[in-house]
């Protein structure tokens, strides 16, 4: 089959080259985003492949479904950027991941926390620059502070696991109370 891969990374190539030695679609490569200006790449091709900033809203779907395209999927865990109702309409079937290694997602979340509280980013312009002063670049523990996590679903729990690693207090705001978390001692569970 071939895919029209939007949205495309040096990154993204390796892997899913990588991936697709398996299945031996035929992907064609694009850097410029999805969207209604750019949907005409798409032409030839069955199924795109999108990323978190590609536009797939109804006029987008249109023009794709007018070239024949049937498969939408995303290299993401997110579908907020799709219109689903349009999607259903025009029988476009959307696929996403499900699971988008959450862990991975919940220590990235950590490392900037780290480097924004220790000043990494300072620190390392200084050192590179031969400068080992320590004048503003000196954080706060992290230890007893109170950390409040948006979502509580798989990278949520990851991300209140580490913290809570790290001895802080955990403040938890989901749709659903997810028991996980509890079990942590995230206070004050605030769901909606």
């Amino acid at each position: 089959m071939k895919i029209a891969v939007f949205s495309t990374q040096g990154f993204d190539r390796h892997v899913l080259d990588e991936a697709n030695k398996q299945f031996n679609h035929a992907l064609v490569y694009y850097r410029e985003n999805l969207n209604r200006t750019t949907s005409s790449l798409a032409a030839g091709c069955p199924a795109v492949c999108a990323f978190v900033d590609d536009i797939l809203d109804g006029p987008t779907l249109s023009q794709l479904a007018a070239l024949n395209t049937r498969l939408v999927v995303l290299r993401s865990t997110g579908y907020n950027n799709v219109d689903l109702k349009s999607a259903e309409k025009l029988q476009i079937t959307v696929m996403r991941v499900p699971a988008y290694s959450p862990q991975a997602v919940a220590e990235h979340a950590v490392v900037l926390m780290l480097t924004l509280n220790r000043n990494i980013h300072r620190a390392y312009n200084r050192v590179r620059d031969g400068n080992f002063d320590l004048n503003g670049l000196v954080g706060f523990n992290m230890a007893g502070k109170t950390v409040g996590i948006v979502g509580t679903g798989e990278v949520g729990t990851a991300l209140a696991r580490i913290m809570k690693g790290f001895d802080c207090k955990l403040l938890g705001y989901d749709m659903r109370s997810n028991p996980i978390c509890v079990k942590l001692d995230m206070s004050r569970y605030i769901v909606r």
